[in-house]
């Protein structure tokens, strides 16, 4: 699972990567303390982030890829 996050006229970031089999992997520039991912199954995964300030402001999608 792949999540991204697209402020406002700008380009696709990647925040973090996560599998059911390795920790997650967080980009530069993120955090777990900021963009916490759980994912209990391969069938569900959530990411919430914590403290929200405007800067935060974008849209954020996910990808799954079924390898």
């Amino acid at each position: 699972m792949f999540w991204y996050q697209q402020p406002l006229g700008n380009g696709l970031k990647l925040v973090v990567s996560s599998s059911t089999w390795s920790h997650n992997s967080y980009e530069d520039g993120y955090s777990e303390a900021k963009f916490e991912v759980n994912r209990e199954n391969t069938n569900y995964a959530l990411m919430t982030i914590k403290n929200l300030t405007p800067k935060d402001e974008a849209t954020y999608f996910c990808a799954a890829s079924d390898h």
